[in-house]
C-alpha cells in the first residue's frame, strides 16, 4: 500500500498552529525512532549534534517545544507505523507546546513531496544522507513559519559519522554502522533507494567510535550494516570484517562484538577463522536467507540456492560447533508455489535454525517484485507465515532445553525488584529478538555485570540459570 493509501485511510484534519519563539539553546525534543537498528545510529547522530548545539533530550512528547520522527519504510506496516506515528505526534502542536514537527529517513526520503501535500503539520523534511543538517533545518524551520524546510542529499552521499556518538539503546550494548546502503538489488527490496549503494565507513572512524561508545559503558558492540559481510570492499578492495574484528577485539574494557546480517554468499574462511581466533566475536551470526526453494530464490534477484545455503550452514556448525545461527524468511513472495513452500518447511526442519523469524512478503512499489505476475493473497501469506512458526518454535524450545547443564557467561541487563530476578542475555542472544536468561540471586548485581552461570531450566525461549562465579 502507497503512502497516498494510507493517508487517506490515516488522516486528520490540519489546524494552523502559531509558532513561537526561536533559537535552539533552550529548547527541548522529543524522538522517536522507529524501524532497523541502523536507523537507530542515524538517531543517535542527530540526537548527539542536537546536544552539540544545546538542545536538549526529553522523555515525555507533551514536554517538548520539537518532536522529531526517525522513519522506515521497509515494509507496509513500517510505512503504517511511520504515518500514525507522525499524525499521532502532530496532536502535540495542539494540545501541548510542540512548535515544529520534523520528520526524518527512509519514509521521510521516498515520500518527501506526498509528505509536504499530505501532512502540513510536518515542518521539517530530512532524508536518509542528510542527518548533518538537521539542527540547521531546525533553526530554519523556527524562523520561517509557515514553510517546510527540506534536507534532501544525493542517496550514495555518505555523512561522516561523528566519532563522539552518544548510545540511547538503555542498556550495556552499541550499535556500530560499519557501512551504509546496498549493492545486491533483492527484486522484493526498497533498500537501494532510499539508501543508495554500498559505501563502507572508514575503519579509523568506525574504531574511534568504538572507543568513544566503550568509555561511556557499552560492553558489547553490534556490527550492523545492510550487509556486514561486504564491509572494505570498496574502500580496500577486499572483504575487511576480519580485520575491523581484530582490530576492535583490542578495545581493553570492550567484552562482546556480535555481527548481524552476513549474506551468506560472502561468508569467507577468513571471517570463520577470525570468529574461532578472537575470544571477543560471540559465536552468533545473523543469515538472511528468506527463502529455500531455488525457484523463489532466484525470482528473489538472491545469489545463492538451497544447496549453497546448506553447505555454508553446515560448514559454520562443523568450524563453530557451539555457533548461534539466526536468520528471516518471506512467506506469499509472488509465484511461491504450495510445493515452494513445502521446500520452506522440509528447509526449516532439517536446518533447525537456533533462531528465526518471519514476515508475510510486502509488496513495494517501486519494485521488481511489484510487478511480478501472481501475487498472493495476504491471507495465505499470513496462514504460511504462522505455519512455518509453528515448525520453528518446536526448534526454538527444543534447543532451549538442550541448553540445560551449560555454563555460560552472561550479561546482566537488569532486575524485576518484585521477585528479585535478575536478567541477563548470553552470547547465544542479541538484545530486542532474542530470549533472556533469568537469574535468581542474593548478590547485588548491576547491568553491565558479567556472571558465570548454570543453565538449570528453560521456559519457552528463554533460560533459567544460577550464578556459578
Amino acid at each position: 500500500m502507497g503512502l497516498p493509501a494510507l493517508l487517506t485511510r490515516y488522516w486528520i484534519l490540519h489546524q494552523n498552529n502559531c509558532l513561537i519563539g526561536t533559537g535552539g539553546s533552550y529548547l527541548d525534543i522529543y524522538f522517536v525512532s522507529l524501524g532497523c537498528d541502523k536507523n537507530l545510529v542515524d538517531s543517535e547522530m542527530m540526537i548527539t549534534e542536537l546536544r552539540k548545539k544545546g538542545y536538549r533530550l526529553v522523555d515525555e512528547e507533551t514536554m517538548a517545544d520539537i518532536i522529531a520522527v526517525n522513519t522506515c519504510c521497509f515494509i507496509g506496516d513500517a510505512k503504517e507505523e511511520s504515518i500514525n506515528t507522525i499524525l499521532e505526534m502532530a496532536q502535540y502542536k495542539e494540545t501541548a507546546k510542540c512548535k515544529l514537527l520534523v520528520a526524518t529517513g527512509c519514509l521521510a526520503q521516498r515520500y518527501h513531496e506526498e509528505i509536504k501535500e499530505e501532512i502540513p503539520e510536518v515542518d521539517v523534511i530530512i532524508g536518509t544522507m542528510s542527518y548533518e543538517a538537521l539542527a540547521d533545518a531546525i533553526e530554519e524551520g523556527l524562523a520561517e513559519r509557515g514553510v517546510v524546510v527540506e534536507r534532501m542529499k544525493s542517496i550514495d552521499y555518505l555523512p561522516e559519522p561523528l566519532v563522539t556518538r552518544d548510545s540511547v539503546s538503555g542498556g550495556y550494548y552499541a550499535y556500530l554502522k560499519i557501512a551504509e546502503g546496498c549493492d545486491k538489488r533483492c527484486t522484493y527490496c526498497i533498500i537501494p533507494k532510499v539508501r543508495g549503494r554500498y559505501r563502507s565507513v572508514p575503519m579509523e572512524n568506525l574504531v574511534a567510535q568504538a572507543k568513544h561508545l566503550v568509555e561511556n559503558g557499552a560492553k558489547e558492540l553490534i556490527l550492523v550494516a545492510q550487509e556486514t559481510t561486504l564491509y572494505g570492499t570498496d574502500l580496500y578492495g577486499k572483504k575487511s570484517l576480519p580485520k575491523l574484528l581484530e582490530v576492535l577485539s583490542e578495545i581493553p574494557e570492550l567484552r562482546w562484538i556480535r555481527i548481524l546480517y552476513c549474506y551468506p554468499e560472502e561468508i569467507t574462511d577468513e571471517l570463520i577463522e577470525a570468529m574461532k581466533r578472537l575470544p571477543k566475536v560471540c559465536h552468533y551470526l545473523d543469515i538472511p536467507v528468506q527463502h529455500a526453494a531455488d525457484r523463489v530464490l532466484q525470482r528473489m534477484g538472491r545469489r545463492t540456492n538451497r544447496k549453497e545455503l546448506v553447505c555454508v550452514i553446515e560448514k559454520l556448525r562443523t568450524e563453530i560447533p557451539d555457533i548461534t545461527l539466526r536468520t528471516t524468511l518471506i512467506t506469499g513472495f509472488p509465484g511461491e508455489t504450495e510445493e515452494d513452500f513445502g521446500e520452506l518447511m522440509k528447509f526449516t526442519k532439517q536446518i533447525q535454525f537456533d533462531r528465526l523469524g518471519v514476515f508475510p512478503y510486502s509488496r513495494e512499489e517501486d519494485t521488481p517484485a511489484a510487478a511480478f505476475e501472481e501475487q498472493i493473497s495476504d491471507d495465505v501469506k499470513e496462514e504460511r507465515k504462522d505455519k512455518i512458526m509453528e515448525i520453528q518454535q518446536q526448534i526454538a524450545f527444543e534447543h532451549s532445553r538442550k541448553q540445560v547443564g551449560r555454563t555460560l557467561d552472561v550479561m546482566i541487563e537488569g532486575k524485576i525488584p518484585e521477585d528479585g530476578v535478575y536478567i541477563a542475555r548470553s552470547y547465544m542472544d542479541a538484545p530486542d529478538v532474542d530470549g533472556y536468561v533469568f537469574l535468581e540471586s542474593e548478590w547485588n548485581l548491576m547491568s553491565g555485570d558479567f556472571v558465570k552461570v548454570r543453565i538449570t531450566g528453560a521456559e519457552g525461549y528463554d533460560l533459567l540459570g544460577e550464578i556459578i562465579e
